[in-house]
């Protein structure tokens, strides 16, 4: 038996996401800047898209930026937004648990002279309304939160942030990364106060190397990419029309029964939790319910190495992470794990389970069953 509990690294494409993938491979493939039939037909794959995304998040479609993915969707909102807004001021506020398409860009603005304020999160991963309110000043030009954060499933109060930022200084640009978040909540950037958001198509179900940006119409953004003025000279470069009609299928559907997809992996979640408390020497770093996202389940392992559990599993075909896929490249310890407070011995033990729409109850016995046969042998072996 196979089970596969990485659905926030990448999902399996829906069925219906792979045929027009294909269709717009090997029939329709012209190329969208084209002006005769070919390229017309490319051109409203690419419209289809835009469209359907933009009634997901009840926007306009022109507000919709398509990228390669969600790290350059976040490279583009901050380092385009701030290098464009300049005027406002050169400071910056972020959370000490962002992914590291989030951080990594802060550090290169900090290197240009920009000012960054990472603020602190409390145990269960959110930041104190109240600090951000005093962090706000005349000069912070973006502020940049995301909406549910990829390792233990933290969701922020994204409302409740934009209108203390507004009531603070109101020309502040508020960037959300909803990588893990869009498709599994009902997103209203105009009722949110959200200025800037990022989102991936292959956490959805969709192809990978593809994503957007929305961007509020009136927000300045400096464009990282010049060419031929694709995308209203906002992204040069010949478009994806695959992976963009891919894209475009996986949030419809994602969007269509929304409640119950959200109740299935809610349900997978609470099933998984309940589970992993049965075993000895576990502590559980995710919420139950609408608590946390829906599809993230942390948990420490005492006494086991993360990795060491990882490939444990891997050897009975149970796939799990033991922290974000993208920052496999910068090993070392969980800014995120360290941020909520957990305790040293267990920041090195924990993993996380992540669930998609293909996953099933039977997946998570079998991968009990296989947990209560190798953990006792893996803290007998670290023990000798």
């Amino acid at each position: 038996m196979e089970a596969y509990f990485d659905n926030s690294a990448t999902t399996r494409v829906l069925d219906s996401v792979k045929d027009i993938v294909v269709r717009t491979m090997t029939e329709d493939y012209g190329n969208p800047a084209a002006k005769h039939r070919r390229g017309m037909e490319a051109e409203q794959y690419i419209r289809a898209a835009r469209s359907e995304i933009a009634k997901t998040l009840k926007v306009l479609d022109k507000e919709i930026l398509f990228t390669s993915g969600g790290s350059e969707s976040n490279n583009l909102a901050l380092i385009g937004g701030a290098l464009a807004n300049r005027r406002l001021g050169k400071h910056i506020i972020s959370t000490g648990i962002e992914h590291p398409s989030v951080y990594r860009p802060l550090e290169y603005l900090a290197e240009l002279g920009y000012e960054v304020t990472f603020l602190p999160v409390d145990g269960d991963g959110h930041i104190s309304l109240a600090q951000l309110r005093d962090t706000v000043r005349e000069d912070t030009v973006l502020v940049s939160v995301m909406y549910v954060n990829n390792e233990v499933g933290a969701v922020e109060p994204i409302e409740e942030i934009s209108r203390v930022v507004r009531e603070k200084n109101p020309r502040t640009i508020f960037h959300v990364d909803a990588i893990q978040a869009y498709g599994k909540f009902v997103i209203r950037p105009k009722k949110q106060g959200i200025d800037l958001l990022s989102v991936s198509g292959h956490k959805i179900h969709g192809p990978k190397g593809v994503g957007f940006l929305y961007i509020r119409d009136g927000v300045k953004i400096k464009p990282m990419i010049y060419g031929g003025g694709q995308q209203g000279d906002m992204r040069s470069g010949t478009e994806n029309v695959p992976g963009v009609a891919g894209l475009g299928v996986a949030a419809k559907e994602m969007y269509t029964g929304h409640e119950e997809k959200v109740a299935f992996l809610t349900g997978l979640k609470d099933y998984m939790t309940d589970r992993l408390s049965e075993l000895e020497g576990v502590v559980i770093n995710s919420k139950k319910g609408s608590q946390s996202a829906p599809q993230i389940v942390s948990a420490s392992f005492e006494g086991v190495r993360s990795e060491v559990l990882l490939h444990a599993l891997e050897e009975k075909g149970i796939y799990v992470s033991s922290g974000s896929a993208c920052s496999a490249h910068h090993p070392g310890i969980s800014g995120t794990l360290k941020g909520i407070g957990l305790p040293p011995r267990l920041l090195d033990a924990t993993v996380r389970f992540s669930f998609g729409m293909f996953n099933t109850r039977e997946e998570i016995d079998y991968c009990i069953g296989t947990l209560k046969e190798l953990l006792p042998v893996l803290r007998r072996y670290r023990r000798g």
